[in-house]
C-alpha cells in the first residue's frame, strides 16, 4: 500500500467513525453559508455534502489526467465558484447525516481502488489546473483527495468537541 492509499484510507475509516455522535447530533442547523464563503462556518451536513461530491468528483479528475496524453499536461479540475459543486453542496446538504454517511462509504473504496492501481509513472502524470497551474497526480491526489478529506475529518471532529464543550462564556449564555 502507497503512502497516499494508506493516508487516504485512515482519514476515511476516520470520517465514517464519526457516525455514531454526527447522526446522534441530529437535527444539525443548515448553514446561512456554503457557497464560495470559508468552510470554517460549515456545519456537519455542508460538510459531508462537499464530502460526498467532491470524492467522486476529484477520482474522475484524476481518471482525466491519466486517459490523457502523457507528452502533455491535460487540463482537469475546477474552481471553488462552480455551479455543479455549488449546486450539489445546496442539495445533498438537505439530506440526514446518516445518508450523507452512507454515500461516501460507498464512495471511498472506488477511491482506494483508483489509489491502489496507481503505479509510479502514473503518479508522474501532469495534469494542468486552471489556477494552480501544472501539477503531477501525486501532487493533485495529496491536495484535492487525501488531505482535503483529512482536513475535512478535524473539521468535523472540531464541529463535535465544539457542540460537546459546555458554555462557560457568560457572554454566549444569552
Amino acid at each position: 500500500m502507497n503512502d497516499l492509499e494508506d493516508r487516504f484510507r485512515r482519514a476515511g475509516s476516520a470520517l465514517l467513525a464519526l457516525r455514531d455522535p454526527l447522526v446522534g447530533g441530529e437535527p444539525w442547523s443548515l448553514s446561512e453559508a456554503y457557497g464560495t464563503e470559508p468552510e470554517a462556518e460549515w456545519g456537519p451536513r455542508e460538510v459531508l455534502a462537499h464530502v460526498n461530491e467532491m470524492l467522486p468528483y476529484w477520482a474522475t479528475q484524476i481518471r482525466q489526467i491519466l486517459a490523457g496524453d502523457p507528452a502533455e499536461a491535460t487540463p482537469f479540475g475546477r474552481v471553488s465558484t462552480d455551479p455543479s459543486r455549488l449546486g450539489r453542496i445546496a442539495a445533498d446538504r438537505q439530506l440526514a447525516c446518516g445518508d450523507l454517511l452512507d454515500r461516501i462509504a460507498a464512495h471511498l473504496p472506488r477511491v482506494e481502488d483508483l489509489l491502489a492501481g496507481l503505479t509510479a509513472d502514473d503518479l508522474e502524470r501532469r495534469g494542468l489546473h486552471s489556477t494552480r497551474g501544472e501539477l503531477t497526480v501525486a501532487a493533485s491526489l495529496e491536495t484535492f483527495l487525501v488531505s482535503h478529506l483529512a482536513d475535512h475529518v478535524e473539521q468535523l471532529q472540531a464541529i463535535l468537541v465544539r457542540r460537546a464543550a459546555p458554555v462557560t462564556d457568560p457572554d454566549r449564555l444569552g
